[in-house]
């Protein structure tokens, strides 16, 4: 590792620009600027120094500002396209065997390559997932890259800085004094700058009075706030820590719940209320002129059971319950960090239709049957010597194709049923297709048919299970963020030197790192107390020179076109 050996006898790392004992520029570039730049108080920057291993190039990669601009932005835009169709756990998958097949019914091909790419539920893909991860890498690099370097710089800065040092900082005064007037104006500068909270520092005839540095820090809790936030967000993918899954439960039915492994769910009755003309307020009907009825309450009456430990999965033979409570909105079930929450319903789903076997020419009944649309039976016995197997079931019934009959979905919409009656006068059976307002016979004109009498519903409650161990993770990362957001923006890091030169001149120098206008109140009040020199702002002198300059050679422009 080269040193660079400044002309006060300081070995530098290399990359240095600013001596870190007296504060010269160390570099041709860093000599040719009337300001010193004092980003990061001139220290070597690792990725500014070092290039040529692999290790390097992928340090410099990820520490570039330009790349972690990047990929937030590419972050943005992924998280924008998401929003182009609903994310996966909002779309309802009870009539569909998957979600590929949700997406291509409602949205088509685009529905089913949105799916396919992972847009679909993009914050849990892996490649939406990498780019977290590499803003993650970038924002910890750029961090250690710069932060490290500026901490040892102004934990190790001296008081005693070298005379070019103060002359190149933006505000800058220098007068003559005599030892004695140089001595007292050092004492009145060190009363007034503690007066005003400044931490002084004397040595050597140099003093250094500081205050805020810890405003410097602003920036970097930012990036502590948002790695973990960032860590919060990809522990979502890890088991355990973060479970949305959806559930819809019958009436009268018991199921395993989603995401609560040994936890099972009996619904044992939905409730749905609504307003009736006299409870609605008049402002309330007029912004629902267009619905009949509108939603009250609505709820799922449930007991939430855990099996033994050693059972096998789908036995619910020995359930322990836990507890029986009602699911309202806004009133989930608690137990165990999960959370179910009452989300959707649907009204009078078919439960159960009812035939009867007639007979045709007398249009009397052999006898009825009860179909259970979720589990039918293959054969029901009718009468004493009629039976009636069910030879196919299409529980959402959907047209023919190719003479076939279709189903849309597994779930009983639209029940159709392929039956074969067998009576004493038709050993060898009949078949007939039934479904809602339309019987077919296949294979001839029948003897029998199947009558349809009746069909009881029931109501089905769409809830949702949540745990989230992340939030309080995410909480954190936003408190400390909005920390490092309120210390950047409302402190800032000033800084004021006095040198006494050997040739009986005073030179005063100053720096902050925002909010020059307080910097300039201070510097003012100090002035004034101690009789310092009259400071000037160089900046505001180049300006004026250049917007000087700017007006004369726009006055040669005007008298050339005259």
């Amino acid at each position: 590792m080269k040193k660079i050996i400044c002309e006060c006898g300081h070995e530098n790392p290399e990359g240095t620009t600013l001596c870190e004992k007296c504060g010269s520029p160390l570099t041709e570039e860093e000599k040719s600027k009337k300001l010193a730049d004092m980003r990061y108080e001139g220290t070597a920057i690792r990725s500014k120094t070092y290039n040529k291993t692999i290790i390097d190039k992928i340090w410099n990669f990820f520490s570039s500002v330009k790349v972690g601009v990047a990929i937030i932005i590419i972050t943005l835009v992924a998280a924008g396209i998401g929003t182009f169709l609903p994310q996966v756990i909002y779309v309802s998958l009870t009539e569909y065997q998957d979600a590929a097949a949700a997406y291509k019914a409602a949205y088509g091909t685009f529905g089913s390559i949105y799916y396919k790419l992972g847009l679909a539920d993009i914050y849990s893909s892996w490649w939406f997932q990498t780019l977290i991860g590499m803003l993650g890498i970038s924002i910890i690099v750029a961090s250690l890259d710069r932060g490290i370097p500026l901490y040892k710089s102004l934990k190790n800065q001296r008081v005693k800085r070298h005379e070019n040092f103060l002359k190149r900082q933006r505000i800058f005064a220098s007068g003559e004094m005599s030892a004695e007037e140089a001595d007292k104006a050092f004492d009145l500068t060190e009363a007034k700058m503690k007066e005003m909270k400044y931490n002084v520092r004397r040595e050597e005839g140099a003093l250094l009075a500081e205050k805020g540095r810890f405003a410097r820090w602003g920036p970097y809790i930012n990036h502590v706030g948002l790695i973990i936030f960032l860590f919060g967000v990809m522990l979502r993918l890890m088991p355990g820590f973060y479970i949305d899954k959806t559930l819809w439960i019958r009436e009268g039915e018991t199921m395993a719940i989603p995401g609560m492994e040994g936890f099972y769910l009996e619904s044992k009755k939905f409730t749905f209320e609504t307003y009736s003309k006299d409870e609605q307020k008049e402002e309330f009907n007029e912004s629902k002129k267009a619905v009949n009825a509108v939603a009250k309450n609505y709820q799922t009456d449930v007991k939430l059971f855990k099996a033994p430990d050693d059972a096998v999965p789908g036995d619910t033979s020995n359930l322990t319950l836990v507890k029986e409570m009602p699911i309202i909105v806004n009133k989930p079930l608690k137990y165990d960090g999960y959370a179910l929450y009452q989300m959707d319903f649907r009204l009078n789903e078919l439960k159960t239709m009812h035939f009867d076997l007639i007979d045709k020419k007398s249009e009397k009944s052999l006898g009825s049957v009860a179909i259970d649309l979720t589990n039918p039976e293959k054969e029901y016995k009718v009468g004493k010597d009629s039976k009636v197997v069910l030879k196919k079931y299409f529980p959402d019934f959907a047209g023919f194709e190719d003479g076939e009959p279709q189903t849309a979905s597994p779930l009983p919409n639209n029940p159709a049923f392929i039956f074969v009656m067998y009576t004493p006068e038709t050993p060898k059976g009949e078949t007939s297709f039934v479904a809602i307002k339309q019987t077919l016979e296949p294979l001839g004109t029948t003897k029998y048919k199947m009558k349809f009498s009746a069909v009881d519903t029931r109501n089905v409650s769409g809830l949702t299970v949540r745990k989230d161990k992340t939030l309080m993770i995410l909480m954190l990362g936003g408190i400390v963020f909005m920390l490092g957001v309120t210390i950047g923006s409302y402190w800032s890091h000033r800084r004021l030197w006095l040198l006494k030169t050997k040739d009986g001149r005073l030179l005063m120098a100053s720096h902050t790192n925002k909010n020059w206008f307080s910097m300039k109140k201070d510097l003012d009040a100090v002035t004034e107390y101690a009789h310092l020199p009259v400071y000037v702002d160089q900046h505001d002198e180049d300006q004026k020179a250049e917007d000087a300059e700017k007006k004369s050679k726009d006055k040669e422009k005007e008298g050339d076109n005259i």
